[in-house]
């Protein structure tokens, strides 16, 4: 007969084993959405004001593990899309002596992130930009997920920031004194393994 001592060490050393066992939760992808989805910056003109612009067309994934507190970036931005809302600037900037699109029409940005607690605070990332690849951390200054009301799926959002000098990827035109530091703000939103169909796709006829 099993004394009382077995009897009780039995279920509590299966508890123990259980609790013993580490959860392990799957990393889950996240497309990003390129109509919500714009990396901006500014940089200084001649010292005398602030030009801003941003880049139309990027694409690429988030791997996210929120149990784990661990996930990666990689976007890809296609840099013939830069915008100034000028077309003189735009024109410009897709020159040989600044993004030189002919020869690199994207430009990637790939890293890993870092946690704050349970939240995504940061990236420790590089950017390849003209064939030149150098460490660009990133702030995230919000991120939020939820179940996107309209299409009834997961979504993610974050805001983040960051800064470089561009003659540090061969662009020294007017870089002098500090006139080649770039502020980045990034506005990303990515919904959870693939991206919902366009709502023209969803309508009944």
């Amino acid at each position: 007969m099993m004394s009382l001592h077995t009897r009780l060490f039995v279920p509590l050393a299966m508890v123990a084993a259980v609790v013993a066992v580490p959860a392990y939760s799957a990393p889950e992808k996240y497309v990003i959405d390129p109509d919500h989805t714009y990396p901006s910056f500014e940089m200084p003109h001649m010292g005398i004001s602030v030009w801003r612009g941003k880049f139309t067309r990027s694409s690429g994934e988030v791997t996210l593990d929120l149990a784990a507190r661990s996930g990666s970036v990689k976007i890809e931005i296609a840099s013939g899309s830069i915008d100034f809302g000028h077309a003189g600037m735009d024109t410009h900037a897709v020159t040989e002596d600044w993004l030189n699109t002919s020869k690199y029409p994207t430009m990637t940005y790939a890293g890993t992130l870092r946690f704050n607690g349970d939240t995504p605070s940061g990236i420790d990332g590089s950017l390849t930009l003209r064939g030149v690849t150098k460490p660009v951390k990133l702030t995230i200054n919000t991120f939020k997920c939820i179940d996107h009301p309209y299409y009834k799926k997961p979504v993610c959002g974050a805001d983040a920031s960051g800064e470089f000098d561009r003659a540090d990827f061969g662009m020294t035109q007017y870089a002098d004194n500090g006139m080649g530091r770039i502020r980045l703000q990034i506005q990303v939103e990515a919904f959870k393994d693939t991206l919902p169909a366009p709502p023209e796709a969803t309508k009944k006829d």
